[in-house]
């Protein structure tokens, strides 16, 4: 028998279910979800039941359905409604770097479970060069299924532009979008990317993952330096005015990247895949308030 894939461990997913998505997006819609309208009064309505989970109002629970089904429920009003939120992942080949790669999905995986743990509407994405189906469900009885999907991902190889391309993947009225990426495209790509999210989402949010060899690259003497996307070969002598270079170049786009979110009201924030999924998680994420 196959052993099913995960990308985090079972002490993790524990860990994560403590935890949260934040957002003070509006919550668009009027389907049923965990999280309380600002509007409270004469229009909430019964709507249905859902299992108790600890921490719920125990005013809520229905004890004439706990004495014939011998399960606790609550109820559900009007004013619970739910969050639409999308991962969208980049998997073009300069995420293929094995640590890089790793982190990307499990950070796909934590998001997504804390949105599917709290009853909220998940769907997830990336552009492929064949036309896959997303992922979408509601529920925490789908985070298996959501971590096996993104388990089963094999190492980045999709052609092409990510920004140019990432469009048609997303869907519409988000509540929260989340670009899990290297952000090394073009800039004048990510401009004509980003000028369309407010449309499809009230909170968006650009999660740069970047390496420690491409934050400040170990090569040294001659080497033949090969573009991962293109496969096209480059003879470098990396010298010390060669790496200052790259430096100034890289601190650049990093600069612009991060204004280009700040114009089009776009939450960035750079991460190091080197310091681990655990104090991304619990230390960068809860201190940006990604996740409380």
């Amino acid at each position: 028998m196959n052993k099913e894939k995960t990308v985090l461990s079972p002490e993790w997913s524990s860990r994560i279910r403590r935890y949260s998505l934040q957002s003070k997006s509006r919550i668009r819609g009027q389907h049923k979800g965990s999280h309380r309208s600002k509007y409270l009064g004469s229009s909430l309505e019964f709507s249905d039941f859902r299992e108790y989970h600890p921490g719920d109002d125990v005013r809520q629970l229905d004890w004439n359905v706990l004495a014939r089904t011998e399960k606790y429920f609550i109820k559900r009003f009007l004013d619970e409604q739910e969050m639409r939120v999308h991962i969208l992942l980049d998997t073009t080949k300069s995420m293929a770097q094995e640590e890089k790669w790793k982190v990307a999905k499990q950070l796909t995986v934590a998001l997504g479970s804390m949105v599917l743990n709290k009853d909220d509407h998940l769907s997830f994405s990336y552009v492929n060069n064949t036309t896959l189906p997303p992922f979408r469900k509601k529920g925490a009885r789908f985070q298996k299924a959501f971590e096996q999907a993104v388990a089963k991902l094999e190492k980045p190889d999709t052609k092409g532009n990510f920004a140019r391309n990432a469009l048609t993947v997303i869907p519409k009225d988000l509540t929260v979008l989340i670009i899990i990426s290297d952000g090394l495209e073009h800039l004048e790509e990510w401009q004509i990317f980003f000028k369309q999210l407010p449309k499809l989402a009230g909170d968006v949010r650009f999660l740069q993952l970047q390496s420690a060899e491409e934050m400040a690259p170990s090569y040294t003497g001659d080497v033949q330096l090969v573009d991962m996307e293109t496969k096209e070969p480059l003879n470098v002598s990396m010298s010390q005015a060669v790496l200052t270079s790259y430096q100034q170049m890289r601190m650049a786009h990093q600069k612009q990247l991060e204004a280009l979110c700040h114009q089009y009201g776009i939450a960035f924030l750079s991460i190091k895949v080197n310091d681990g999924i655990q104090h991304i998680l619990f230390q960068q994420l809860t201190k940006a308030y990604w996740i409380r």
